[in-house]
């Protein structure tokens, strides 16, 4: 890491902002988890979790979070386990969990979710969301392919490709895949967002 130049370190930077952007800016459309957003950021999330948290790189645990947000986490879980088939209750927890940076926890409750109903298009989205934070972009472009077998109509997992081709340094496919859905989806708010991340690559 010592060897790594600024410059490529801002480079990176730029692109993960874009992509952190459109991974969590379409909440509706994608089902993502909305206060996640500040992953490239250094501002801390205005969230309960993150409240008393004063180090950026500091996770939530028992000793910083507050006992209102612990005994939360627990009413969850016991809501989760009790109701093994209410996915309502799965997906409170496992969001609740992704948000609280334990996403082997979280996939764990989504991946019970998707055991019954493997076209919720919300839960593979958040799954998705998780394998890019994990830096695993081929585990990523899987889920998403999934997503579109379900939804082939799906411009969201279109243009998460190609964030994820742009993120692994093939700029080329993002560039062929943005170009597509500016030049096929003309006035919707993905073509507009494909073409500032097109400025941007």
């Amino acid at each position: 890491m010592k060897n790594i130049k600024p410059i490529y370190i801002y480079g990176i930077g730029v692109i993960l902002s874009a992509l952190v952007f459109i991974f969590l800016s379409q909440k509706d459309e994608t089902g993502f988890p909305k206060n996640a957003g500040g992953i490239t950021n250094r501002q801390m999330p205005n969230d309960n979790i993150h409240k008393g948290l004063n180090n950026p790189a500091q996770l939530p645990n028992q000793y910083n979070v507050s006992a209102e947000i612990m005994k939360r986490m627990e009413m969850l879980k016991q809501a989760a386990d009790d109701n093994p088939r209410d996915t309502a209750k799965q997906k409170a927890y496992a969001d609740f969990l992704s948000e609280a940076h334990q996403p082997d926890k979280a996939l764990v409750y989504y991946n019970k979710i998707l055991s019954l109903y493997p076209g919720r298009i919300d839960v593979l989205f958040s799954v998705a969301y998780i394998n890019y934070t994990e830096r695993k972009f081929s585990a990523a472009e899987k889920i998403l392919k999934r997503v579109i077998s379900f939804d082939k109509n799906n411009l969201q997992a279109y243009y998460n490709l190609g964030a994820l081709a742009a993120s692994e340094g093939n700029k080329a496919k993002a560039k062929e895949i943005w170009n597509k859905l500016v030049r096929e989806h003309p006035g919707t708010k993905i073509a507009a967002t494909a073409r500032k991340s097109l400025g941007e690559i």
